[in-house]
Formats: C-alpha cells, sequence, structure tokens
C-alpha cells in the first residue's frame, strides 16, 4: 500500500488540506482552549478562591464556638437587620422603577427618552462615596433641607433613612439596565397586536410584556439585592458608624476589624459571604432554567 500523502492537493484551482494538516490544526484548537482554560482558572482561583478559603478559614480558626458567639452578638444581629432592612426597601422599589423606565425607554418614543436612559447609568459613573456626601449636603442638618425634615419629618443623615436612600441610589440601575436591551430586542409587535385585540395598558403587561421578561426580571433583581447587602462606600459617609443603630453588615466587619476582633470581623464577614454565595446560585439557576425555557421554545431538547 502507498503512503497517504499530507502534501495539499489541488482540484480545479482549489487547495484542498490532506487529513493531517486537518488533525494538526485541531490540535492546535484544543491547545489553544485549554491554555486559556487554564489561565482563567488560575485567575480565578488567585483572585477569587483562596481569599473566599481564607475568609472561611480565618472565621473558623478559633473554633464554632468564637464563631457562632461573634454571629449571635447584639450588635452583629442589628447589623444584619439593617443590611436586610436596606436590601428590603431598595430592591422592591427598584423593581418597580426599573421595569417602569424600561418599558418607557424600550416601548416609546417621546422627548427626553436619550436623558432618562443616560441618567439611568449616572450610579454606575458616580464614585458611591461622592453619593453618600451628596445626601450629607441635602439632607444633612447643615444642608438644604435636613434642619426642615429634622424637625418636620424626621432625620435622614446618620439615621436609617440616609442608609437606605444611598442603597437605592448605588443599585437603580441593576433591574432596568437588564430589563431595556431585552425589551428593545423583543420589539413592540406583541404589545401593538394585543392592543389592537382589545387589551388594555394593563392588561397587555401583565399577560403580554411581562411573561417575555421574566427571566430578565429575576436575574436583575439577583444583582440589585447583591449589591444592596454588600455596599459599604455610600452607606459608610450617610450612616455615621453608630454600633447598633446605623451599621450594616460591610460597616460592621470594619469596626470589628480596625479593633483587632479579627475572629468576629472574619465570623461576619463570612455570614456576609455566604450570602453572596446564596445570590450566585440562585443566578445559575436562573440562567440554566432560562436556557432550557429557550431551547424548548426553539424546539431543541433541554
Amino acid at each position: 500500500m502507498k503512503a497517504r500523502s499530507t502534501m495539499p492537493l489541488t482540484i480545479a484551482g482549489t487547495t484542498r488540506h490532506a487529513p493531517a494538516d486537518r488533525a494538526t490544526r485541531m490540535g492546535d484548537g484544543v491547545a489553544t482552549r485549554l491554555i486559556l482554560t487554564g489561565i482563567a482558572l488560575a485567575f480565578l482561583a488567585a483572585f477569587l478562591i483562596v481569599p473566599l478559603a481564607f475568609v472561611f478559614a480565618e472565621a473558623l480558626k478559633k473554633g464554632w464556638s468564637v464563631y457562632l458567639q461573634a454571629i449571635g452578638d447584639e450588635d452583629a444581629l442589628a447589623a444584619i437587620r439593617l443590611t436586610l432592612v436596606a436590601a428590603g426597601i431598595a430592591v422592591p422599589l427598584n423593581l418597580a422603577f426599573g421595569v417602569a423606565a424600561a418599558w418607557a425607554i424600550a416601548k416609546f418614543h417621546f422627548p427626553g427618552r436619550n436623558v432618562l436612559a443616560t441618567l439611568i447609568d449616572l450610579p454606575f459613573s458616580v464614585s458611591p462615596v461622592i453619593a453618600g456626601l451628596i445626601f450629607v449636603l441635602v439632607f444633612g442638618l447643615q444642608g438644604w433641607l435636613g434642619e426642615w425634615l429634622r424637625d418636620h419629618v424626621l432625620r435622614v443623615i446618620f439615621a436609617v433613612p440616609g442608609f437606605v436612600l444611598a442603597t437605592i441610589f448605588v443599585t437603580v440601575p441593576f433591574v432596568a439596565r437588564e430589563l431595556i436591551p431585552l425589551m428593545e430586542a423583543q420589539g413592540p409587535e406583541q404589545e401593538e397586536a394585543a392592543a389592537v385585540l382589545g387589551a388594555s395598558g394593563w392588561q397587555t403587561f401583565a399577560r403580554v410584556t411581562l411573561p417575555n421578561i421574566r427571566w430578565g426580571l429575576v436575574y436583575g433583581v439577583i444583582l440589585c439585592n447583591a449589591r444592596a447587602m454588600g455596599e459599604f462606600g455610600a452607606v459608610a459617609v450617610v450612616s455615621g458608624h453608630i454600633r447598633g443603630q446605623t451599621n450594616t453588615m460591610p460597616l460592621h466587619i470594619e469596626i470589628l476589624y480596625n479593633e483587632y476582633q479579627f475572629a468576629a470581623a472574619f465570623a461576619v464577614a463570612s455570614l456576609l459571604a455566604l450570602l453572596a454565595l446564596v445570590t450566585l446560585v440562585v443566578k445559575l439557576g436562573v440562567e440554566r432554567r432560562h436556557l432550557a425555557a429557550a431551547r424548548m421554545k426553539e424546539g431543541m431538547p433541554a
């Protein structure tokens, strides 16, 4: 038998590569993927997995009794409650605003549409510390509205309303920015068809728009909640660091660490990291369900 040539074969003016050349190219592609995957995994291990493991290791370094004592401390419990309060207020408000803003921007054309879309991105471009300072200048006792609000309504800065406002500000873009591209890609055809068939605005939103954006909506809420629980800069400026009253979990961790209570600081940090991991798992589950729903819609196996 003759050995198969590895030289390119020319047929009708075209060049066809022999199987050996194809195998070489495939081998190069596999090697490239392995190298890039190894680099990505090494980066994740160095900057994400190892620090996260270090947090849990330091939290449990002195045993479960010290860990549980740090978590059950009265100030730690107050910080946990305040963190949940801030997230519990900011997320629903940003959910309502994000849906309304995304629907207006994606489905309608009106004067100021581009301005509204730009303002939604403002918290991404402004430092959280600067945002907190703005709230102090407006709502502080020496600010424009601070003294009047204290005398007639309630105190804002160095109180719970202050860090709730700061949390709302830094989490404004997440829901809207998830929904705007999704709604624009879907177009207005389905809503227009529903209107032609006699559906009201609320019926169109509930039965047409909302089912089409449910996965993007859930994803935006997850990101918004994660940012609300982990926010530090803006909240640090407006909270006043009053232990047990205006300290959220990130601020309580900072105080414990500055007081050299390392075991307690890492214990609370591990709880915050655990909440972040739970959020990540929920996000992964939402993405998988969204992918499965999209495959089923296209007639592909899930």
